[in-house]
């Protein structure tokens, strides 16, 4: 038993955050409906590495995930959709607020056809204020959330992540928010709600107390590049042979290990070294001893001084260092998934290890409408007739 089996969830999401809630879900066992338009896809399929034109991130974000061909746009889409959500105990969405209503397919259909149902709404900016009617993308709420202007050199650019960062920490939000209100929903008389998450919140929430501070002291925190105004060290540092390591102090303790080691134990009896405000204030100090001393040493060299006295230290690692560390192989953070097309691709292992219902990868991302005939003949009733009409007329793939 996985522990979400039996829970039905429909992805009727795109980029990122809604995919990524879905797949932890699915991860988990519950079987999640992909719903993407019959004729363009998901624009997901297009973001992210392909090999010999297969797109390598779908592999990953839609796997569990059976997929369902519709364009909901349209009056006879929408009856499916409806008919489908009667059986689903979630729906996970990312249109722009009232485009769900506009389609007859809002929360007041969805929960006039079951009561029961979890309604998640991902948006920019949430379902109402003077924003929510914005195009809403993570870039934006790296910006607002106060984590671009902390990010990057103190005389360089507000800086923005390589990545989906706002996105994946609103995705996994979005699961935790699913499991709370299913949670409410088996105990407390078995009604469904709306979930109003934004990718704007959760990262905000990250980020840190930046406006509380700001509130009570009027202090504004400024950018330090890859310091902290916590401890120090703590920093990256280059070494001989052209790596890049990470360091960090968080622990007195292990500040006074760093320090003895790199050979300025002198410093252990300065006033401002017993706390991490005032290591911070003298970093500059504290640098010049560490890079000194690391920059004389190659990257292995480094790591092995630094675990013989239990100092915090890590490799910066690229995607290549990833794949071939071995606690992260021994330990299945990345595993070999079969895969009809690629025969087999490596992905990101289910996020979690749980010991009596683990998570399981079963699948990974299908093509377009790869389980049309499946869900709509065996499991809604249509005839093998009424799906050929609907395809020819474009409703679903």
């Amino acid at each position: 038993m996985t522990p979400l089996e039996g829970l039905r969830i429909i992805d009727a999401s795109t980029i990122l955050a809604g995919p990524l809630c879905c797949q932890i879900l699915g991860d988990f066992g519950a079987d999640v409906i992909k719903i993407e338009h019959p004729v363009h896809g998901d624009s997901m399929r297009g973001h992210g590495g392909q090999k010999d034109g297969i797109p390598l991130w779908w592999k990953e974000i839609s796997r569990n995930k059976r997929g369902l061909g519709l364009n909901l746009g349209t009056p006879k889409g929408a009856d499916v959709f409806l008919k489908l959500a009667a059986t689903a105990d979630v729906v996970v969405e990312n249109f722009r607020p009232g485009t769900l209503e506009r389609w007859g397919i809002g929360p007041e259909q969805l929960h006039a056809i079951n009561p029961g149902l979890v309604l998640v709404r991902l948006t920019g900016f949430g379902q109402t204020g003077p924003y929510s009617s914005r195009p809403g993308f993570g870039t934006l709420a790296e910006a607002m959330s106060g984590f671009a202007y902390l990010t990057g050199d103190p005389d360089g650019p507000p800086t923005l992540p390589a990545f989906g960062l706002a996105d994946s920490i609103c995705g996994i939000a979005a699961s935790s928010a699913v499991m709370m209100a299913l949670r409410h929903r088996d105990t407390n008389g078995g009604t469904g709600q709306v979930i109003d998450l934004n990718i704007l919140e959760p990262i905000m929430t990250a980020v840190g107390p930046g406006p509380t501070v700001y509130e009570q002291t009027g202090v504004i925190e400024e950018r330090h590049g890859n310091r902290s105004t916590n401890n120090a060290p703590r920093n990256t540092y280059r070494t001989r042979d052209g790596h890049w390591v990470a360091v960090s102090s968080s622990a007195q303790s292990i500040a006074e290990r760093i320090m003895t080691l790199v050979g300025h134990p002198e410093l252990l009896d300065e006033p401002w070294f017993s706390s991490g405000r005032g290591r911070a204030a003298n970093a500059d100090t504290i640098d010049g001893y560490v890079a000194a001393w690391i920059g004389e040493r190659d990257r292995a060299e480094v790591l092995d001084e630094f675990d013989k006295v239990n100092a915090a230290v890590a490799p910066v690692y690229s995607a290549k260092d990833i794949v071939n560390d071995p606690h992260i192989r021994e330990t299945q953070m990345l595993v070999d998934v079969d895969d009809a097309e690629l025969g087999s691709v490596l992905q990101h292992n289910v996020m979690w290890r749980m010991s009596e219902t683990p998570g399981q990868i079963r699948f990974t991302g299908r093509s377009v409408g790869a389980d049309t005939d499946q869900i709509l003949i065996n499991e809604l009733g249509y005839t093998a007739d009424s799906l050929e009409a609907l395809r020819r007329e474009g409703v679903v793939a």
